[in-house]
Formats: structure tokens, C-alpha cells, sequence
């Protein structure tokens, strides 16, 4: 197929976090019209993230920690429940996953299964978030975890009952669309 999209310019913008590019590109519409237009993207890298679950309790393992972009928009303290998660860097997205299980939750996970990828934000981010699951128990349990010290990282590990979870959803109480998807994904496909 050919693209309808001809880049005539990327400029970087910032480079302070991640890199944030504005782009001046011509479309050429269906009618055959070309245009000039321009749009940013932040690129953040792509990412994984993964619902560990305990189907013999009835429970999953999600963390809480504070995210800044939630608290300038009306999240009173900032604080997200979530899905472990991290940046894939250098790994391959099941290599991250599971370094970021351990780092974050404490688990050191045997086996994960990848269940789908998707663009999160398409509009402004260029992320695609590769998705997983894994059965854990409490033998999988090798730290406290919590995160990284040196990635200033502050997550409290919690395992709730799947139903509780779903629940907080329902409530507004996890309004993390990567954990909302997976919370589903396990609702879905009977996984608890």
C-alpha cells in the first residue's frame, strides 16, 4: 500500500523527559487533494504491561503510586491504581515485563503470556504497549519490590480480590486505561 503521508520536516522540541518532535507533513486526502499540515508527537518509547493473577484466591496485583499528569488534571492526590508496567529501553517486551514484575511488585515470574499490543494514545503519543498476563502465587514472591530508588519510584504493591477490582472500575477508583483493558481482558476470557 501506498502511503498518502510525505514528512517534510521533524523538529525536535524538547528533549528534556522524552523527546517531544513536531512534524510538517503533506497528506494527500481521498479526493486527491494534497495538504500541509503539522502535529507533535511525544515519544516516550514503547512499553509493557502485565495483570498478575491468582486464580486459586481470586486475587490480582496492581500497584499504587503518584502520576503527576493526573493530578494537574483533577486527580485530588495524584495517586493511580495500576497494572505493573514499565518502558521496554533496551529489552525486548517480554524481557522488560518481567524485570519490571520483579522491580515493581516483587514477583519473579516463571511464565507470562502476551495477550494483545495496542497504541494507547495515537493522537500525541507514539507508544505501543504490548500486553501480558501471568498466574502468580505466593512462592513467586522474592522482594518487597516497590520500584527503583534511583528511578525516583515510590509503588505500593497491592493484591486485591478480581471481584474488588472490577468493582473499583465501576466506582472510579482504578481509571488506568492500560489496567481497566487487562481487568477486562481476565473478566472476558474467565481467567479468575
Amino acid at each position: 500500500m501506498k502511503s498518502n503521508i510525505h514528512i517534510l520536516e521533524k523538529k525536535l522540541l524538547s528533549d528534556n523527559w522524552y523527546k517531544l518532535w513536531r512534524y510538517t507533513f503533506e497528506l494527500t486526502r481521498k479526493d486527491g487533494a494534497t495538504e500541509t499540515q503539522q502535529r507533535e508527537a511525544y515519544d516516550r518509547g514503547n512499553g509493557a504491561a502485565i495483570l498478575l493473577y491468582n486464580p486459586e484466591q481470586q486475587t490480582v496485583i496492581l500497584t499504587r503510586q503518584f502520576r503527576m499528569p493526573t493530578f494537574v488534571n483533577g486527580n485530588p492526590d495524584g495517586m493511580m491504581i495500576e497494572a505493573c508496567a514499565g518502558l521496554l529501553d533496551e529489552d525486548d517486551a517480554e524481557q522488560a515485563i518481567r524485570r519490571e514484575t520483579e522491580e515493581e511488585t516483587g514477583y519473579k515470574i516463571d511464565s507470562v503470556q502476551k495477550v494483545f499490543e495496542a497504541y494507547m494514545s495515537p493522537g500525541s503519543v507514539t507508544e505501543i504497549l504490548h500486553f501480558f498476563v501471568a498466574e502468580y502465587t505466593p512462592a513467586h514472591k522474592v522482594t518487597e519490590g516497590g520500584g527503583v530508588a534511583h528511578e525516583q519510584e515510590n509503588i505500593e504493591v497491592l493484591e486485591i480480590p478480581f471481584s474488588q477490582a472490577l468493582d473499583m472500575v465501576k466506582t472510579g477508583e482504578i481509571r488506568d486505561a492500560k489496567t481497566i483493558m487487562l481487568l477486562q481482558y481476565a473478566e472476558i476470557n474467565r481467567l479468575l
